[in-house]
């Protein structure tokens, strides 16, 4: 096996990973049961997924160009992801003006999913 069959099936594992993470989120968004509950899922689990993506991709580029490239995108996207997600959560728990619970026993949605 040569270097660079090496980095091709270490480049695959990664990029397959990410994807694998892209999936844990997506099925995240739709089985939690509240919205605080699914934004994390979801960044958390795009973010590592599009890192393990990018650091795949890395692995195939020709110059240091593209990897600076690929690494800026990243960054974009993982700065957007959490802006994004900090203001839909808060306008979500500030509705009205006042915060809404998400979690406890005045919200008997929510007991329903501890089976209570």
């Amino acid at each position: 096996m040569t270097g660079e069959d090496v980095r091709s099936a270490l480049s695959l594992t990664l990029i397959g990973a990410g994807i694998a993470f892209f999936l844990a989120g997506s099925i995240g968004v739709l089985r939690l049961p509240d919205l605080l509950s699914r934004l994390h899922a979801l960044t958390k689990a795009d973010n590592l997924g599009l890192g393990l993506v990018v650091l795949g991709l890395t692995l195939q580029a020709d110059d240091a160009f593209q990897v600076v490239r690929l690494l800026l995108v990243w960054l974009l996207v993982l700065f957007a992801s959490s802006v994004a997600c900090y203001l839909v959560a808060h306008s979500a728990t500030h509705a009205n003006g006042e915060p809404t619970p998400t979690v406890g026993p005045d919200n008997p949605s929510m007991d329903k999913r501890d089976g209570r």
